[in-house]
């Protein structure tokens, strides 16, 4: 087998430089012992962590989000079961049409959702706030969660339904004791990466935030005051490490839901 061109390796590691290098600058400066973001650094603090503590707005802002994201990880978990499980278990009338215009929020840009859901609500009469927001952000997981739970439900083999069904379990039951307990790794992958979909969401936030600011839109209030970059700096680290663990842990039980299906399946075929 020969390696990979060298103009193909060459343009993976300058694109990996241009992706990663602003994120690696966080870490730098959220330490950095100065109110100026430039370099050469001038000392190591935790000054600027310490200083988030005392922030009254951020700890409203941050209720916000996370109000926010378990409400939209959620609602959008259990639509994406629906989906998911009508997808992969039955064919009916219209099925790819529907299915393609559910995963429409993929494709088109936020700007666009955001605007239209606000022109929407306003002629609606509805106010704008917390609920506001999580509408818009279950229609941007949702894709995401029947993408993950699509692949779960597929994944495993119908036989297992139907040898509970012959066993004499009603299909509610099969439904709780047999199938979702096989795509529970799925569930909570679809939960996580909702979560963090939403906790990182700022478009639409924006648009339907009202008068309640996620974390996001905050950090972006902050960014016209020179004096709370290095703070802005300190935020924006603990988000990028808090999300990178929310989709370490997503993708880990998206593997797992996978991988326990598969032996499901198996473990019935062979007994």
């Amino acid at each position: 087998m020969t390696g990979a061109p060298r103009y193909l390796t060459i343009f993976v590691g300058v694109y990996l430089v241009f992706l990663y290098a602003p994120v690696l600058l966080l870490p730098l400066f959220a330490f950095n012992d100065s109110a100026v973001i430039a370099f050469p650094l001038k000392g190591f603090t935790f000054r600027w962590f310490e200083g988030l503590a005392g922030e009254s707005t951020l700890l409203v802002a941050l209720k916000n989000s996370l109000i926010v994201g378990i409400s939209a990880s959620v609602l959008s978990t259990c639509f994406g079961v629906l989906a998911a499980r009508a997808a992969a278990r039955y064919d009916f009338l219209g099925k790819k049409p529907i299915m393609s215009f559910l995963m429409l929020p993929l494709v088109l840009p936020e700007i666009i959702v955001g605007v239209s859901l606000l022109i929407v609500l306003v002629q609606l009469g509805i106010e704008l706030n917390v609920w506001t927001v999580i509408l818009g952000h279950v229609l941007i997981c949702m894709p995401f969660s029947i993408a993950i739970l699509l692949s779960a439900f597929n994944n495993m083999d119908k036989f297992l339904e139907e040898a509970s069904l012959d066993l004499g379990a009603t299909r509610r039951e099969t439904f709780f004791r047999v199938i979702l307990p096989l795509v529970m790794p799925g569930l909570i992958s679809s939960l996580l990466i909702g979560f963090t979909l939403s906790l990182d969401e700022f478009i639409i936030a924006f648009f339907l935030t009202g008068t309640e600011p996620t974390l996001p839109v905050y950090i972006w209030s902050q960014l016209r005051f020179p004096s709370k970059l290095p703070g802005v700096m300190a935020l924006g680290f603990i988000m990028l490490v808090l999300s990178l663990i929310l989709l370490t842990l997503g993708e880990y039980y998206r593997k797992k839901s996978a991988a326990l299906v598969g032996s499901g399946s198996s473990e019935i075929r062979n007994g």
